[in-house]
């Protein structure tokens, strides 16, 4: 007996809710192999100048610290330490001033003195190692305070220090985002299903990114850049795919018929969003630094993966609950208009936006240009132990070191000399470095004869990032030579670091531009509306980065924020990431906006009904989805790392400003400015007004 028509639409939803379900199972079973394939760091550039140049000194002898340990001076205790240190099989080399003759390593007190340690293997492995490497040189000291800081032994407190507040925030985060969901979808049954959504999109990516983690690098924070994506694609999927049924509802269709209709429109719009974002998000491979790679990754990798399930499983979800999808609502008495229902507050705002459209839109332009103003003295750098609490024991044995020591290791510049006059000419040319502003003293700490090679410490006091020491860096690089020369240490890093982001950004905007205008041009059919999308976004994204160089480069209001140590500089990937979520929410609310506006467009064929139109539906959606956004994501401001505070207050600030000031604000001003111009494209018949098909809710306005 054939199964009738009713039956077979249960039982694919059916099929595919286990298939989802055993998805997710087998996520949860991979995901410590997942997590324990990802690196950790990757903030630095590869393929630069300061990377040959550590990698040549240390096979001339001198490498550069991972871990540096402090410990009083005199006696044999940095022998001991030395010696059981060398015995350990993670440590690559210890030394100390006694074994290398370099009195830099002694305090200018004379009080104490440091122990360098290079450690094995990758940025992981020296991680793990390090408290390995500090209990060793404790017991051989029994005693004596020994303070351990340096890279490894930083990068390890922030891992940990992050992922201890990133828990906490998920918990101060929880229960006001339900609150959000119950009230933007009008029923805890419903509110549960963004959720699915997104525990499914971020779990099933933790896989995909462990098995890339074997072919690229693929460091830790590529999971929390898939969370935040995740998240805020899996709500705007949702919501406005349930809007769209629920609407369809209302109107008399059956549920099947509504889950078609929400297909066609709102699946469209999910499609397209999913794909302009992916568009967004890959031109980012083209930065040399694997923690953006990784970012890019994640993201879109998520993206799709969000828009895969929200088109399956949610409605999927739908028809097997039927009514019960809206059951729990603890509002229901007192709203006045359901989900999927136009708002009487964003249609008289429109509708007061669209009337002078000269006077909101420059309004709204200014206080954006005027955020965006202080984004043009950003100064890129390199996160550190500065991004913990200046009283937390890593941060504040790195403060000692630098106050101390007369040339604390990430202050020191390596150079690599190389060539027949090296070895000859290497004391003149320190004495030529020593003149140099900006440099204070410098060393020749090795020289190879038989390689025709010199390796030379010189100091810069500037911190990495600064002007002063990208300055020293270029000075020392352009200072002439007895031989090829390759500048290391931080303050190169950071600053190769910096120039290989700047370098890469024109490739990256122009491919981005190039993509997101021939999707959006497809999606809207319009040559004009694409690109007053790509206006827009430009603008919002400089006035939340503008924002964020004001509190976080600056320190304004760092009182607000627990007091974050102001370096003056914002971490390259750090600002990159919070950029790519800004942009992927800016696109997703800018597709399901014009996609409503369009749609209102062909309907009725006049420009401002179909902006009021489309703001009145759209408008309550996109502002309860940034609000959960902005929720979830501003709990990290509740962090000791201004790593966190930054990322939350960035996403967070965001999110609001597009959803609320552009896309209720600007938008609308500018689409009612250019009237029918919005829609036009070279080979397309504006359609002429049409007598307007009134709906239900417009009797509300």
């Amino acid at each position: 007996m054939r199964p009738s028509r009713g039956t077979t639409p249960r039982r694919r939803a059916w099929w595919t809710v286990a298939v989802a379900g055993t998805a997710g199972v087998a996520a949860v079973l991979l995901a410590p192999f997942a997590l324990g394939a990802l690196s950790t760091g990757g903030a630095v550039a590869t393929g630069t100048e300061a990377g040959r140049a550590q990698q040549r000194a240390e096979r001339l002898g001198v490498p550069a610290p991972d871990l540096l340990l402090t410990l009083p001076h005199g006696g044999e205790a940095a022998d001991r330490v030395v010696r059981a240190l060398r015995r350990e099989p993670d440590v690559a080399a210890a030394w100390s001033a006694a074994t290398t003759g370099d009195p830099w390593l002694r305090s200018r007190d004379g009080r104490t003195e440091l122990v360098g340690v290079r450690l094995h293997g990758t940025g992981k492995d020296r991680e793990e190692a390090a408290p390995k490497a500090v209990a060793a040189a404790r017991s051989a000291v029994p005693g004596a305070r020994v303070e351990p800081s340096g890279t490894a032994w930083a990068d390890r407190t922030v891992d940990e220090t992050v992922q201890r507040d990133l828990r906490r925030a998920e918990l101060l985060a929880a229960p006001a985002l339900f609150v959000i969901l119950v009230l933007a979808y009008g029923s805890l049954v419903s509110a549960a299903l963004p959720v699915l959504v997104a525990v499914l999109a971020v779990g099933c990516t933790l896989p995909v990114l462990g098995l890339l983690a074997h072919a690229v690098d693929v460091p830790r924070p590529a999971v929390n850049a898939a969370s935040a994506i995740g998240l805020g694609l899996a709500v705007d999927y949702s919501l406005f795919l349930l809007a769209r049924v629920r609407e369809e509802t209302a109107r008399g269709a059956d549920l099947e018929a509504a889950l078609a209709a929400a297909r066609r429109s709102s699946g469209r719009s999910v499609l397209f969003s999913a794909a302009a974002i992916t568009a967004c998000l890959a031109p980012v491979l083209l930065v040399p630094v694997p923690l953006l790679r990784a970012l890019s990754l994640a993201g879109m990798v998520v993206t799709l993966l969000a828009a895969l399930i929200a088109l399956t499983v949610l409605p999927a979800c739908l028809l097997l609950l039927g009514p019960r999808a809206r059951a729990g609502d603890p509002l229901a008495r007192w709203r006045r208009t359901g989900t999927g229902g136009a708002s009487r507050f964003w249609r008289r705002t429109a509708r007061a936006v669209t009337a002078r459209p000269g006077w909101a839109g420059g309004l709204a332009l200014a206080l954006l240009v005027l955020l965006a103003t202080p984004f043009s003295q950003v100064r890129l750098g390199v996160v550190d132990e500065r991004t913990l609490p200046a009283t937390a024991p890593a941060a504040a044995a790195a403060a000692r070191v630098r106050t101390d020591f007369a040339a604390p290791p990430d202050r020191l510049l390596t150079v690599v000399v190389t060539g027949p006059g090296a070895t000859a000419g290497a004391p003149a040319y320190a004495g030529r470095l020593e003149r140099l502003a900006g440099v204070t003293a410098v060393r020749v700490a090795r020289t190879d004869p038989a390689r025709r090679a010199a390796v030379l410490l010189a100091v810069s006091p500037a911190a990495p990032g600064t002007t002063a020491s990208r300055d020293a860096v270029r000075a020392v690089r352009g200072t002439t030579a007895p031989g090829a020369v390759a500048v290391g240490g931080r303050a190169a890093e950071v600053a190769d670091t910096a120039d290989a982001v700047v370098d890469a950004l024109p490739w990256c905007l122009t491919t981005l531009g190039a993509g997101l205008a021939l999707l959006l041009g497809a999606f809207t059919r319009s040559v004009v509306a694409p690109l007053k999308a790509l206006a827009v976004a430009a603008v919002s994204l400089g006035a939340s980065l503008g924002a964020l160089v004001l509190v976080f480069q600056e320190g304004h209001g760092r009182t607000l924020l627990n007091g974050f140590t102001v370096t003056h500089t914002l971490d390259a990937s750090t600002l990159l990431f919070v950029l790519l979520v800004t942009l992927a929410l800016s696109v997703d609310y800018e597709v399901f906006l014009l996609g409503r506006i369009r749609e209102e467009y062909l309907r009725c064929g006049d420009n401002r009904t179909a902006i009021v139109d489309g703001i009145a539906r759209t408008g309550r959606l996109m502002t309860s989805a940034a609000l959960a956004v902005a929720v979830s994501t501003a709990a990290m401001a509740t962090s000791d790392v201004a790593l966190l505070q930054l990322i939350g207050v960035g996403v967070a600030l965001g999110a609001l400003v597009d959803a609320v000031l552009v896309r209720g604000v600007l938008v609308p001003a500018v689409m009612s400015a250019l009237g029918p111009a919005n829609w036009w494209a070279p080979s397309m018949r504006v359609p002429a007004a049409r007598h307007l098909t009134a709906r239900p809710e417009e009797s509300e306005g």
